[in-house]
């Protein structure tokens, strides 16, 4: 029987290590942490005052203005946006491909579960026409859609869409009266925050998009993950905050105390917090760069990664070479790849892609290197890639796909 979307066989041979692993937490968030661990309670359902208030200060910087009462924490996203689910009810509509853990919690609720392909410009939301047509045949074979997830700093093609696109997806979600829930994880790691114009959907739709973020994506080390969401701030806001209030205390999903405190530190902003996220977004854009110019070098075809950590490529014009090493889908391009690279390598199917395209997602966190003291140098190094450990892992990247041109061009019959 043909694997389809999200199935393969079996987890993945390589589980991604997390975001800055091994690097030194910082004195800042380890002393808010520390200050906490002795506090007998954790936080409420949703988090505790502070936590709130540093959320609502972090929006209102971005142009988002959120009460306490429109704002929501959790100890990590997948069980926010399991609480999102369930509150909004309904089928899910999700971009084709998207991250990884988004429709799994759509499924545990036995909701149905929509894919819509992306535009031809970038990932993170669906094509507005294709949205409408997806929504129609929906409700044409009984269905009830209802949600839409969609994210303007993509996990996985590393992409922002820009913001006419956006802006068509989100009118047509509203025409279609589709409750949005925006994932802005990436929204602080733009690569090129100059030439990149960043737009949250809750800016263009006040009353029907909640804001997701995952803090440990780019502010807390993953020893203290939290989760937090912002609410339209009106009446149906607050009353979905309610009802998201309530699946988190009934699944038991509170944060402890410092995860609490250091979620509230990191999203002051502080100086030691803003000064490593910058680092790091130059560091991890350095890598992309390169990874996908080795891409590009062998005839794949990737986006230009423009936020997060990641790149997402297309190696179908590698499809002879590949074939005759037994890689004819996805599946097998993980395993290929995961094999010869030693790092994760998650075939696209993983997200929603269709299994027979060969794509795959690659991240820029092992080319830091395998020790703490390797990843602190590359954090602080002014030219990182020229790190003989980072430029190691670059050429070892570099060669396995060189590789793969070599037979493409060997399987590839005469004109």
């Amino acid at each position: 029987m043909r694997r389809t979307e999200h199935e393969g066989r079996g987890p993945l041979r390589y589980g991604p290590p997390p975001p800055e692993a091994g690097l030194p937490v910082l004195p800042g968030i380890a002393a808010a942490a520390a200050r906490a661990a002795g506090h007998a309670r954790g936080e409420p359902p949703g988090g505790g005052p502070a936590l709130l208030a540093a959320a609502g200060g972090y929006w209102d910087r971005r142009g988002l203005p959120a009460g306490p009462g429109h704002v929501a924490a959790a100890p990590s996203a997948p069980a926010l946006l399991l609480a999102l689910t369930a509150a909004v009810g309904g089928d899910v509509l999700l971009p084709r491909p998207c991250p990884a853990w988004w429709a799994p919690q759509a499924r545990l609720l036995g909701r149905g579960v929509y894919h819509v392909p992306i535009p031809a410009e970038s990932g993170g939301v669906p094509d507005p026409y294709a949205l409408l047509e997806t929504v129609r045949r929906v409700r044409a074979e009984g269905g009830d859609p209802r949600l839409l997830l969609l994210g303007v700093a993509d996990d996985p093609t590393a992409t922002v869409p820009p913001p006419e696109v956006l802006h068509e997806a989100v009118e047509a979600a509203a025409g279609e009266r589709l409750h949005v829930v925006s994932d802005e994880t990436w929204r602080d790691t733009l690569h090129c925050p100059r030439a990149t114009v960043l737009v949250s959907p809750a800016e263009m739709d006040h009353g029907r998009v909640t804001v997701l973020s995952d803090l440990t994506g780019a502010f807390l080390p993953p020893a203290l993950p939290a989760a937090v969401a912002r609410f339209p701030a009106d009446a149906a806001g607050a009353a979905l905050r309610a009802r998201t209030l309530d699946v988190l205390t009934a699944l038991g999903a509170c944060l402890g105390a410092p995860a609490a405190a250091a979620a509230a530190y990191a999203l002051g902003e502080p100086d030691d917090v803003a000064g490593r996220l910058t680092a790091a977004v130059r560091l991890h854009a350095s890598l992309a760069a390169a990874a996908r110019h080795a891409v590009l070098a062998v005839g794949a075809l990737a986006r230009p990664p423009m936020a997060g950590r990641h790149l997402y490529a297309d190696l179908g014009p590698l499809g002879p070479g590949l074939a005759a090493r037994g890689v004819r889908d996805a599946q097998d391009l993980e395993d290929h790849l995961g094999e010869r690279l030693g790092m994760p390598a998650p075939g696209g199917h993983r997200f929603g892609d269709d299994i027979d395209a060969l794509r795959v997602r690659l991240s820029t966190a092992p080319f830091l290197g395998s020790t703490p003291e390797e990843r602190l140098a590359a954090l602080d190094a002014p030219e990182p890639l020229g790190l003989p450990h980072v430029g190691r892992a670059l050429t070892r990247f570099g060669s396995v796909f060189d590789d793969l041109r070599a037979e493409s061009g060997r399987s590839t019959p005469p004109r």
